[in-house]
């Protein structure tokens, strides 16, 4: 029987125009095979397992397929491995375009400083957290748009695996960690998370208390991205309407903004023993 199709596809962004190129010429890729062997739509969505629908969708260039659907179109097809390897090409435009710039700022730079003040940071959710997040928002996303930016999301954290790590500093505030997101159980697993991030050697973590004082981050989030060329690129909700900045002297006021932030939070061993403390009052 053919599976909903939207369990097996993403929808393509039209403003992705390198995306929209990419999953185009994919799509016609596999027209061209399944016509050369004689096979119709219907019946070779029989033969994948998926529905006719998405057949065409992925075809016509209107669904990024995902890599179980290029594996059994290779065997269907005995492409010999040519259609399976275009998951090479696909893999790199799955996720939003956003998503996909932010990943490849992340993944170059050798520093990265984040301040969050109404939400656990992406880099730090488990899949349930972003999940119950994401499935919060109004109006609210389709399942297949809930699925695509959760993975987008967790694919982020592959800056983990980066080596030579880079040096990573958070601040978050004290209330989103209180907050039961996704309920007990999801809450208890995102707070182990983060002891077990914040306990890396390249990772500095640290809990901005609610009875602290007023400071330069309470107009919203915060960060900072630096490269091994000396460059940075900087954005505070607070300033600059928020937009990303690399001038050097707007770069200076955000560094300022996120020092001050990092002096007046607890440091990092206060940090994880607050976190254990939420931990035990379950």
């Amino acid at each position: 029987m053919a599976v909903e199709t939207d369990e097996s596809g993403w929808e393509v962004d039209p403003d992705d125009e390198w995306g929209v190129a990419v999953i185009t010429t994919v799509g016609r890729q596999l027209k061209l095979r399944r016509e050369a062997v004689g096979m119709r739509a219907g019946d070779f969505g029989v033969a994948v397992g998926y529905g006719e629908d998405l057949v065409y969708k992925v075809e016509g260039g209107k669904r990024i397929p995902r890599q179980e659907y290029l594996d059994r179109a290779d065997e269907v097809l005995g492409a010999g491995g040519l259609i399976s390897a275009a998951w090479e090409d696909v893999k790199k435009v799955r996720y939003p375009k956003k998503v996909r710039e932010l990943g490849k700022l992340e993944g170059k730079a050798v520093e990265i400083g984040l301040y969050e003040c109404n939400i656990i940071a992406g880099l730090l959710q488990t899949p349930e957290h972003a999940r119950a997040l994401i499935e919060a928002a109004q109006p609210p996303y389709s399942p297949d748009d809930v699925d695509r930016m959760v993975a987008a999301r967790l694919a982020r954290r592959s800056v983990y695996e980066r080596d030579p790590a880079p040096s990573m500093h958070f601040v978050l505030e004290e209330a989103p960690l209180r907050r039961q997101v996704g309920g007990t159980m999801v809450w208890r697993q995102q707070l182990e998370r983060l002891l077990e991030v914040g306990r890396l050697h390249n990772v500095t973590l640290q809990v901005m208390p609610t009875n602290a004082d007023a400071h330069p981050g309470l107009d919203g989030r915060i960060e900072l991205l630096k490269f091994p060329d000396g460059t940075a690129v900087g954005r505070s909700d607070g300033a600059f309407n928020g937009r990303p900045i690399t001038d050097p002297k707007h770069l200076r006021i955000v560094e300022l903004r996120y020092g001050t932030i990092r002096a007046q939070a607890l440091s990092p061993r206060e940090s994880l023993a607050f976190i254990e403390t939420l931990l035990g009052e379950t």
